[in-house]
């Protein structure tokens, strides 16, 4: 974490409740990391141990996100902050959020992945679903470590990436409905796929929102339900 992004007061326990609610959210990001990557290897490899792992697991997710929740009300309450100081705690307090709903996502996959047969992951739109997962849980990765050092570039470019993601997810979602045209027997099964790579593309959606929330903090500027290209020229502008 890059402590320059935090402005110095003379109350040390401010600094360090600041720091506190920055640090926390890292960890529960790479929890929920964890928690994508193992559904994923529930869902493209077949491995149930890691599938029930993911959702057994999910209410650390939401319990940290609680207790992270909990904090950043006292340091309204209680500190009362102001101008960079209050955007960071809105930037955190924003971040656990999607966090929490990307452990949701996860723990679907890890569902899904517990009713596929064998037969089901040997099929093509299975390697395509794998890349998927691989390319958002990257996406995720570097979401997390731009909101670590609120670095503005790297939110713009990871941000980028979900034009990637989509595509991705409308080329496999071609091929599931096909594969329930020609084989309707499988319907239900496919049916298990399409929900998942519908949680992939929405962890991508929540990754893209974490970006958002860097660019908020560092420059102040609110770049939700905006183009690309207005986010892009927004994240340009000197820190305030």
């Amino acid at each position: 974490m890059d402590k320059s992004i935090f402005t110095q007061h003379i109350s040390a326990q401010f600094n360090e409740e600041l720091e506190d609610i920055v640090n926390r959210a890292m960890a529960m990001g790479g929890l929920v990391e964890q928690q994508l990557a193992d559904a994923m290897a529930g869902l493209a490899e077949g491995d149930s141990g890691k599938a029930e792992l993911v959702v057994t697991r999910d209410y650390q997710v939401n319990a940290m996100e609680v207790a992270l929740d909990e904090e950043c009300t006292y340091i309204l309450a209680r500190r009362q902050p102001t101008a960079s100081d209050l955007r960071l705690v809105m930037a955190v307090i924003k971040t656990i959020t999607d966090l929490e709903r990307i452990g949701d996502e996860a723990e679907r996959i890890g569902k899904m992945a517990l009713h596929l047969l064998e037969k089901d992951r040997e099929l093509h739109p299975m390697a395509d679903i794998a890349a998927l997962g691989e390319y958002v849980r990257r996406m995720l990765h570097t979401a997390l470590d731009a909101f670590a050092r609120m670095d503005t570039d790297q939110a713009v470019r990871t941000a980028q990436m979900d034009f990637s993601a989509d595509s991705q997810y409308e080329e496999i979602m071609r091929q599931l409905l096909k594969r329930m045209r020609d084989d309707p027997e499988a319907i239900p099964r496919v049916m298990d796929m399409i929900w998942a790579v519908r949680s992939l593309e929405r962890i991508g959606d929540r990754s893209r929102n974490i970006c958002e929330y860097v660019i908020y903090f560092v420059l102040g500027k609110d770049v939700r339900h905006v183009s690309f290209e207005q986010m892009a020229e927004e994240a340009t502008g000197d820190r305030r």
